[in-house]
């Protein structure tokens, strides 16, 4: 049997795949591979990777398992930004809300990260969860007033507040991906720093550890990866939650290593993901943030009830 992938409903064989490289002829199969099937493939792939990291530094720097993008505030404030854009000025054009959306995931984190360092004792773990909690609440209660007031907005900003890479070509989201690959580097070279941080902050300390410089440079980090993501592929959920943990069954808590398994799994799940969300519905697509809650929430509930019992 051949092999052959599906383009919508049709199923194109990989024949015609591997032609539209190396014979691009103009026909429909090559020009739906080359401007949908390819961008949308590295976009997965890319917004994954990005995700599945940022979700393993939060989870070491708050010193919480259960954290994500969503946990500080990122989803949150470049949602409000994104709608704030639509519902204000009436702007829908792509390549200026995925600047919206980048700009809302970093003020966001600023904001977490200032109120999180407030006090004597600075920044700590339980200081920067409440605060990316109480933001992200915020934020979220401001987005939802917005769409209420403004039903061409929620039409609008709908399919994107779900989680979606369908429709974002890669010459209009292209310009956020040096962002994200910026903190790809930064995450590898935190790597070893963040294994101390994890002995907890009077060890890492101890052992010469500059936390602060550290903690700062992994928010950054953060704020570059998942503000990124969420900015050209909207609010995917727990990516960022599930992939570190999985990782960690795999290979252990050496960051070192946990960090280019999430580039991977990440990866693949979000790609996975979005493939699923074309086919489990006949004849139509559903958001792939729809199929990421639908894998990761058990997966949530199954760590909270673990966390619970120790």
């Amino acid at each position: 049997m051949a092999l052959s992938i599906s383009v919508g409903i049709t199923e194109i064989p990989m024949t015609t795949v591997i032609e539209s490289f190396i014979n691009m002829d103009g026909s429909n199969e090559h020009l739906i591979i080359q401007d949908t099937r390819i961008s949308r493939t590295l976009l997965a792939v890319i917004v994954g990777a990005s995700l599945a990291i940022a979700g393993a530094m939060m989870q070491s720097i708050t010193g919480n398992p259960l954290a994500s993008p969503a946990t500080l505030g990122v989803n949150a404030g470049a949602s409000l930004f994104i709608v704030s854009m639509v519902v204000f000025w009436s702007i829908s054009a792509i390549s200026i809300l995925v600047y919206a959306g980048f700009f809302g995931a970093f003020l966001s984190m600023v904001i977490v990260y200032i109120l999180g360092s407030g006090g004597k004792e600075g920044l700590t773990p339980l200081k920067l969860t409440l605060a990316g909690a109480a933001i992200a609440a915020l934020f979220t209660s401001m987005t939802q007033g917005l769409l209420t007031t403004n039903e061409r907005g929620l039409e609008e900003v709908l399919f994107w507040l779900t989680g979606s890479v369908q429709g974002r070509k890669l010459e209009l989201v292209a310009p956020i991906f040096p962002f994200m690959i910026v903190g790809m580097i930064l995450a590898f070279m935190l790597a070893k720093s963040l294994n101390v941080i994890t002995m907890g902050d009077d060890v890492a300390k101890g052992l010469g550890q500059r936390t602060g410089l550290t903690k700062l440079l992994g928010g950054l980090a953060i704020t570059l990866l998942a503000g990124g993501a969420v900015a050209v592929a909207g609010p995917i959920v727990f990516v960022g939650l599930t992939v570190p943990h999985l990782v960690k069954g795999l290979v252990g808590h050496d960051h070192r290593w946990i960090i280019p398994y999430c580039v991977v799994v990440g990866a693949i799940l979000l790609l996975v993901s979005d493939i699923g969300a074309r086919f489990i519905m006949n004849q139509k697509e559903i958001p792939v943030g729809i199929m990421t809650a639908v894998i990761g929430t058990p997966f949530f509930i199954w760590i909270a009830r673990r966390k619970v019992g120790e």
